[in-house]
This record gives structure tokens, C-alpha cells and sequence, in this order.
């Protein structure tokens, strides 16, 4: 029987995919985890308890969340829900505006920032602008394209639906005339749209048959009667739908794909927003153009770069240009990995690299130039944590925390520590008594929208709390009756009485008692971590199937400012004592911990039949392991 030391200093690689077990030869298998859960890993390489939630506000039910910054200090979180939108600064509820998305479209929509506005899209919905006027009054309203020329008429986008062959002709060439096209083209939604013959444009005032239409003539005289195949309508309506993404891209606002047009990119006019105008082509004027590939892109999302980056249901493309002018465009498709049609995920830029969803489900990319090759490439970042991906719905980064969060349709929240200086994207899988349904970073803090038993919440990550949908409560003299819990009705709750973890107790009549009586109290929902190492490697010449009968002995974790911890090494979970709690009043809270522990392990272990050891609490008190050594004792 021979003896050996396992090390492992650092857990930066991550929770494992389990089907990596036999991967004992890579480097990643030497520095991850069987799992993690409900902990973050440090940028040092240790791992910590998860920050706890704090309780923000009720939504009125499940939406998004989306950050809007209009200022110093004027960070707004923008709750999207059943028609209408909760605006919400320093965690207090400013302006409630009604919307025109439905709580399925929500999942949709997207949005750019133009200075005091919000400018939002949904391929089914008139595009609209949320402005701020003040801290509690905000607007909302269709967007209105500029009017160029005289008469004026409107510079919005037009496009060619019909097949090229198909005619128009005109009755006369002003005033109220009568369309009638070749083949059907008119629907009912066409009422009070555009269209445009050999450059003049015809409000449509009344559609009588899918082939005749009547209209107002708005630049007369029209220089063709027709029959001419030289016309096009508007590209936005609701006949042919609308945009389906909105950004903001060398002074010109960009939109990108619609309903009936998924795969046009249009770019306004440089300095005039709203002018889709392609005039004659100058340098600052408009520009129009449609991706083409062979399997039929439809455009998801854009996203400003060094170069206008445009994430499509097939593939990735950059638009390049210095500057952007309708001459010197260039397109080009970097990758083909593709983006869900089924919903939003909005890609993020994190140190210069865009993170985005794959229409696969099951992975999230990393689009990034790469000097060497001159081009972009698509790592993929959960290639070592397949599992933990299951169809993302939503997504940002925590800079503070450096921790990408993606929101999964199963309810989970999946974390990445990313340091990409240190070569670092550690997952982990945060779990809560609900169902994770948006995350969004404003002004420096993250808020998620979760659904719990007693309704959806806004809750903001808190590193000093150790609970979920949290509150902290004070009282002028010790009281053993707290209120103000409404939203945790009926749950049991974990409780810390100042300072001191108090047995737990059911919510009732939106109160709960305690007890002994306190000044402070914090409440919320428990939630239990887990850090479990990968199964032992002890003979690395043999195979995976032929890992040696092995005890360990001893298990020494180095922990930091660690307040509680629950371990087992072979004989169950147990709470170990980390130091002796004193007897005055002020002393009962514990003191954080911070060294070697040693403890003493049970029982043999084969493989991955069990693990040498295993961290699995629910105190809500910090817990953060640095390394961990383990003695074992081999038959040899």
C-alpha cells in the first residue's frame, strides 16, 4: 500500500461536463470540478459561496429586463412585461407606460440606446420610441422616419416585394388616382402605406381588390402611367411586417432584418438618424442591401463594433468601411454557427470579444478577431460544460464580478468567470427556489427577474447577502415580530437575527417570529452550494476503467473568510467547527476563518464510484475554498 497527495490549487476550469470523466489527459480535467453549484469562481482560482438576491420590487409578471444609462448616476432598469413597462432607478419605481408587446413578443424584442431614448423592435410591431423626459415622466411612440423634399414625403426604407415581372399602372399621373397591378399584391394592411413608381411616391387611401388600389398622389407628376415593373413599397408596414433589430453603428442607426424581409440591412443617413433616404449615393447618404448566402440568412441581432458585426440565423457577417459609404462597403460572412429565430438573446461584448447564443441551444460562442488569421472566429465556451446550456433566453456580464450570467430556459442561471488575459471562462450553475427569467447589468449593479411561488420579482445580486429575494430589517429595540414580507408568504425562510443563523421559520401573514428578540434581521430564501471534485487520478498510465482501490486519509481544505462549512469526507455531511463562538451578546456572530483545515476521511473509493470529498451547505454564511490537498493511502 502506497501513499500519495492530490492538489488541486484551483478550480478555473470549471464545473465539467460529466461525459469528460475519461478526459483524465487534459489540463482542464487537473483544475475543474464535478460540479458547482450555486458558487462563483474567483479570478485567484478559488471558489466562493454565490452572491444572495436582495428583493427589489414585484413585476407584474414574466418580460425582460433591459439597462438604459441616460447620465451620471442615471441608471434605469427597464421592466418589459403584459403590455406596458415598470422603469425603475436606485431600486424605487418611477413611471409605468403602456406598451403595445404582449408578454410572448416581449421575448422578442430588441433595442438601441439614442441619447434620452429607447428605440425598440419586434418583426409583428410598429418600432417604438420610449423617451425619458424626467426621472418619472417617459413617452412612448411609433418611430417617425424624416421628411426630405418638397412636397415633403417620407424617407423611410422601400423594397421590391412582388416578383419583377409583376406591373403597376397608374389612372393618372395626380391628385387621387386608381393602381392596378399585374398580378395580385394589395392586402387589407396596405391601407394608408406607400408605395412608389419610378421614384414618386402614392398613399394608399383605399384597397379594393388584391390588383387595384386607390391613392393620393404625393410627387406629382408621375413620369410613368405603366404599365412598369420600375416600383416598390415601403419595406416596413404591417403588410410585410417590421424591423426586426435596431443599432447605432458609425453615426447612422442601423436596422437589421424584418418579418418579410429577413435578410435586408438598411444604414440611415450619417448624423440623420431617421433618414433612410438613398439619394444619390454620396458618401453620408443611406445605404440598402441584402445578405446572400446560399441557406437563406435571417438577421437576429447587430452589434457595433471596430466593425458592424450582424449575427443571423446562419452565420456570422461583418460590415466593414472606413468610413461606411455606399461605395466603399464591404460584407463578408466569418463563421457559420447561427443565432435562435425562436427568440432574443442579445449578444454581449466582454474585453472586446461578443458573446452570443448558438441556434444549436447548447452553446455560447465567442466572436473575435484574430490577428493571426485575419478574420473572426467563434470559439466555443461551453464545449467543457455542454450540460449546463439549455436553450438560453437571456444574458449579460457582471463586470464587477467579471461574470457573464445567461439566463436558460429550464430556469437555471448559468455563470462564466471570464478572464480572457488569464485564458479563464469557469462555469458554474446558480439554482433558486424559482425560475431565473432575465438578467440585466444597469449602473454598475445586476438585477435578474425571477419567478417564484408567489408571483415574478426584480431582485439584485448583494455579496452581503447569503439568502435569495432578501431583505435586511432594523428595529429601534429588540422585537421578535417582523412584517414587510409579502412576497415570501407561506416559504420558509433561512433567518440570521443579528448576526447569528436562527432556525428557520414559515412566513405567515406576511410576517414572521422570532425566537428571541432582535435589532437586525435578515430574511429570504435558503439556498444550498455544492462543490464536489472530480473523481481521483491516481495511476495515469492505466486506463479509466482500471483506476486502483484507493482510502484517503486526511482532506486538507484552505479556506478565506470562511464562516460556516459542511463537509463530507467519507462518514455523511457534517457541520465542522471552524472556532469557538464566545459568550457575550456581540460575540455570537462567527468570526471568518481563514487558513488550513484537516480533516479525517472515511471509507475506500474506486474511480468515480464516489468522491474523496464533498462541500454541500445551506448557512446562509460565507464559504470560500482556495485549494484542496488530499491524503490517500493506494493498494497497490
Amino acid at each position: 500500500m502506497t501513499q500519495a497527495f492530490l492538489t488541486q490549487t484551483d478550480f478555473t476550469a470549471g464545473e465539467l461536463d460529466p461525459r469528460m470523466l475519461g478526459r483524465t489527459d487534459l489540463r482542464s480535467y487537473q483544475s475543474g470540478a464535478a460540479k458547482l453549484r450555486n458558487v462563483v469562481v474567483e479570478v485567484t482560482g478559488g471558489v466562493r459561496r454565490r452572491p444572495g438576491t436582495a428583493y427589489v420590487a414585484n413585476a407584474t409578471g414574466p418580460g425582460r429586463l433591459v439597462a438604459m444609462e441616460t447620465g451620471s448616476d442615471q441608471a434605469y432598469l427597464l421592466a418589459f412585461s403584459h403590455f406596458q413597462v415598470k422603469i425603475f432607478r436606485s431600486g424605487l419605481l418611477r413611471a409605468t407606460v403602456a406598451t403595445p408587446w404582449n408578454e410572448a413578443q416581449v421575448a422578442q424584442i430588441t433595442w438601441a440606446q439614442r441619447s434620452q431614448s429607447l428605440l425598440v423592435t419586434h418583426p409583428d410591431v410598429h418600432p417604438q420610441q420610449l423617451t425619458r423626459a424626467s426621472d418619472t415622466i417617459w413617452t412612448i411612440g411609433p418611430w417617425q422616419f424624416a421628411e426630405i423634399g418638397s412636397p415633403a414625403v417620407t424617407s423611410e426604407p422601400f423594397a421590391r416585394f412582388a416578383d419583377p415581372d409583376v406591373t403597376i399602372q397608374s389612372t393618372a399621373t395626380s391628385g387621387t388616382v386608381t393602381l392596378t397591378t399585374s398580378a395580385p399584391v394589395f392586402v387589407a394592411e396596405h391601407l394608408g402605406g406607400i408605395v412608389r413608381i419610378a421614384g414618386h411616391q402614392i398613399q394608399l387611401t383605399n384597397i379594393q381588390t388584391a390588383t387595384q388600389a386607390v391613392g393620393l398622389v404625393l410627387q406629382d407628376p408621375l413620369s410613368e402611367l405603366g404599365p412598369t415593373t420600375d416600383w416598390d413599397e415601403l419595406a416596413f408596414s404591417d403588410a410585410h411586417g417590421w424591423p426586426v433589430s435596431v443599432s447605432f453603428h458609425q453615426d447612422r442607426m442601423v436596422i437589421g432584418g424584418s418579418r418579410d424581409l429577413p435578410n435586408g440591412l438598411w444604414l440611415s443617413k450619417t448624423g440623420n438618424h431617421f433618414n433612410f433616404d438613398l439619394g444619390e449615393g454620396l458618401d453620408d447618404e443611406a445605404i440598402a442591401f441584402r445578405l446572400v448566402a446560399n441557406d437563406d440568412p435571417a438577421i437576429r441581432s447587430l452589434m457595433p463594433d471596430r466593425q458592424l458585426q450582424v449575427f443571423t440565423s446562419v452565420g456570422e457577417w461583418v460590415v466593414s468601411g472606413e468610413p461606411l459609404t455606399p461605395t466603399n462597403i464591404q460584407v463578408q460572412q466569418q463563421s457559420r454557427i447561427g443565432s435562435p429565430r425562436d427568440r432574443q438573446v442579445p449578444p454581449r461584448d466582454v474585453d472586446g470579444a461578443t458573446l452570443f447564443a448558438a441556434r444549436s441551444g447548447r452553446e455560447i460562442r465567442e466572436f473575435l478577431f484574430v490577428d493571426t488569421e485575419q478574420a473572426y472566429q467563434a470559439a466555443d465556451l461551453a464545449l467543457l460544460a455542454r450540460h449546463l446550456v439549455q436553450d438560453p433566453i437571456d444574458q449579460d456580464f457582471d463586470q464587477a464580478r467579471r461574470l457573464f450570467l445567461i439566463a436558460m430556459a429550464d430556469g437555471s442561471l448559468a455563470s462564466i468567470a471570464i478572464y480572457r488575459i488569464a485564458d479563464v471562462a469557469a462555469w458554474s450553475r446558480q439554482e433558486t427556489d424559482g425560475s431565473f427569467l432575465s438578467v440585466a447589468t444597469a449602473g454598475g449593479q445586476t438585477f435578474m427577474l425571477v419567478e417564484r411561488a408567489n408571483g415574478v420579482f426584480i431582485e439584485q445580486l448583494d455579496d452581503s447577502l447569503m439568502v435569495d429575494s432578501g431583505l435586511r430589517l432594523s428595529a429601534p429595540q429588540p422585537a421578535l415580530g417582523w412584517d414587510g414580507l409579502d412576497h415570501l408568504e407561506g416559504q420558509t425562510v433561512a433567518l440570521i437575527a443579528d448576526g447569528l443563523v436562527v432556525e428557520q421559520a414559515a412566513v405567515t401573514g406576511g410576517q414572521v417570529t422570532l425566537q428571541h428578540a432582535a435589532r437586525e434581521l435578515t430574511v429570504g430564501l435558503p439556498f444550498a452550494h455544492v462543490v464536489e471534485p472530480l473523481p481521483a487520478v491516481l495511476a495515469p498510465g492505466r486506463g479509466v476503467g482500471q483506476a486502483p482501490l484507493y482510502r484517503p486519509v486526511r482532506i486538507t481544505l484552505r479556506l478565506f473568510e470562511t464562516q460556516s462549512l459542511r463537509i463530507d469526507t467519507g462518514d455523511g455531511l457534517r457541520e465542522v467547527a471552524l472556532h469557538t463562538v464566545g459568550d457575550g451578546p456581540k460575540d455570537r456572530e462567527p468570526s471568518p476563518f481563514t487558513g488550513d483545515l484537516s480533516l479525517r476521511a472515511l471509507g475506500w473509493r474506486r474511480g468515480a464510484e464516489r468522491p474523496p470529498w464533498r462541500i454541500e451547505q445551506a448557512t446562509p454564511l460565507p464559504c470560500a475554498l482556495l485549494s484542496a490537498t488530499t491524503e490517500v493511502k493506494v493498494n497497490s
